[in-house]
């Protein structure tokens, strides 16, 4: 069963998504977000370590350090150091985003976020919901 609000853009930016979070130098998940605003790339981010941080994401115990941005903040963050706006944007992401990062979409005015793979937790997605934030689960990409 197809969803008609599933376009061939919606796919293809996923796709961009996908390639873009296999710069991240996470070992353990690798994630990219495009924000897309008017069929318009305005940004794009990965996971990974703030600015002047090492480039690496996960202690000795193969555990994901604290301070990792996660790819929707550091393509939120982005845009709030140009001249853009993500006031009804859409987010293209390859994972859902998790608590935190759904309350950053939420107040920057993304109206819609399509995603492929679930995080752990889906309370981001319940918050989103909640907001009035179209979320659009998409699994296959082909």
């Amino acid at each position: 069963m197809s969803n008609p609000k599933v376009t061939k853009y919606d796919k293809a930016y996923l796709r961009i998504a996908r390639e873009w979070g296999q710069l991240s130098y996470c070992k353990r998940k690798k994630v990219g977000a495009i924000i897309v605003k008017d069929r318009m790339i305005i940004s794009d981010g990965y996971n990974g370590t703030p600015t002047g941080f090492d480039n690496c994401c996960e202690d000795d115990n193969d555990q994901t350090h604290w301070y990792v941005l996660h790819a929707e903040a550091n393509a939120i963050l982005k845009v709030a150091s140009s001249t853009q706006s993500c006031q009804d944007a859409t987010l293209y992401i390859t994972m859902s985003p998790c608590r935190d990062c759904s309350k950053l979409i939420h107040q920057a005015g993304i109206k819609r976020v399509v995603y492929v793979e679930g995080y752990k937790d889906m309370a981001g997605i319940d918050f989103l919901h909640k907001a009035g934030v179209e979320v659009v689960h998409i699994e296959d990409l082909d």
